[in-house]
């Protein structure tokens, strides 16, 4: 039997995937993204399809896919329910964290369960006051004996309910110079001390717990300590984010792209003036741009794919990426539902669900304005005089 080639084996994958979406969300996203259930049923099909798995490599039990075809997932999930990529989303953030920065003995305990997705969360970063500004980050991990006793909350975590494993940012030295140096990052599974606060009630993003979590001296083993090193989890979470910044542009890039799919079909069956209203050259003109800037974000994407793929550094790329497909999603959405007309206002068409969705790519993964400033250092480093 003849090998299949890469790009085969990312096609069959992707077709997988697409047909999982069809099949297993299609019937459900109405109903649960409309009151908030988060489909433990579905997680559970995902888990057996190895998506915690995605990018974790083969010799700790995940599948070793490259970044290109982990930004093809997300599209194929995104254009389907952009919820459900976020249960997958922020945990390869956590896998990302340890394949590349933990120990050899932390990678062997903990990936082949983040890959089943028998441990599986994400990453627990961002506070009630620390969210661009990451270094003013309050939460305290103090070294007692062979454990870390850890103080604080942290706000907006993905997974935070339903999900028993994070990569917890902390701060292991308050006295730092620069801050940052005093930042470290442990693997934490629920336990004592542990308390998930309040469920936050979204705009969209809506099927995904969304949570407060809440630290009263909740102690971690010092081996759980990512790298066995303090002051390296600054980092180790700004390299797994390049990842998370590549996921968030191909979810723009499906939601955009569904939003299109369903504009330029309405657009042929809804009739003005005597005619259907494609063949206004109003709307051809929507069409042309809300087709050509996808394109552009997908190629944005998969081009920070395949230089992160080859082991290089994507903070640039990545980041331009996430500004450009988030900011097209949002323009998308909104020229999609002006095609629609009132049809697109209610709840009875998608378009409402993803004009709903987009605000939070802008948002996700650093705010575009932080990444206008992260590109704005790189281009002035790169083309220094």
């Amino acid at each position: 039997m003849a090998t299949r080639t890469p790009e085969e084996a990312r096609t069959q994958i992707v077709n997988m995937v697409r047909e999982f979406a069809r099949r297993e969300l299609d019937p459900i996203v109405a109903e649960y993204e409309r009151d908030d259930i988060v489909p433990l049923d579905v997680i559970e099909k995902m888990k057996d399809m190895g998506l915690f798995g995605i990018t974790i490599p083969e010799e700790y039990g995940g599948m070793g896919l490259d970044y290109t075809t982990f930004a093809m997932i997300f599209e194929e999930l995104s254009k389907t329910w952009m919820s459900i990529s976020g249960v997958i989303g922020t945990h390869h953030i956590m896998a990302h964290v340890v394949t590349n920065f933990g120990t050899e003995e932390q990678k062997q305990r903990f990936l082949p369960a983040f890959a089943t997705g028998e441990k599986r969360g994400g990453l627990a970063l961002t506070e009630p006051n620390a969210g661009s500004d990451v270094q003013s980050i309050e939460l305290t991990a103090v070294k007692d004996g062979e454990e870390y006793v850890i103080n604080g909350t942290k706000m907006f975590i993905t997974n935070g309910r339903h999900g028993n494993t994070f990569a917890l940012m902390t701060k292991t030295d308050r006295d730092a110079v620069p801050p940052h140096r005093g930042m470290s990052c442990f693997i934490a599974e629920k336990g004592p001390g542990f308390e998930v606060g309040r469920d936050l009630d979204k705009l969209g993003y809506r099927g995904l717990d969304t949570c407060e979590l809440i630290f009263e001296d909740f102690r971690v083993p010092a081996e759980n300590l990512v790298g066995g090193q303090e002051g390296r989890g600054f980092q180790q979470v700004m390299s797994g984010l390049e990842g998370g910044r590549i996921n968030i542009a191909a979810r723009s890039v499906g939601v955009a792209a569904a939003a299109f799919e369903a504009a330029i079909k309405y657009a042929q069956q809804r009739q003005a003036f005597g005619v259907p209203i494609a063949q206004h050259q109003a709307i051809q003109l929507k069409l042309a741009d809300m087709a050509t800037k996808i394109e552009a974000a997908r190629l944005l994407t998969y081009t920070a794919a395949e230089k992160k793929d080859r082991g290089e550094r994507v903070d640039l790329e990545a980041g331009m990426a996430k500004l450009f497909a988030s900011e097209i999603c949002a323009e998308v959405t909104l020229e999609a539902m002006r095609v629609h007309g009132g049809y697109g206002y209610i709840k009875e068409y998608p378009l409402e669900r993803y004009y709903r969705d987009a605000p939070l790519m802008i948002i996700g993964e650093g705010t575009n304005e932080i990444q206008r400033l992260v590109i704005a250092r790189q281009l002035l480093q790169r083309y220094k005089i």
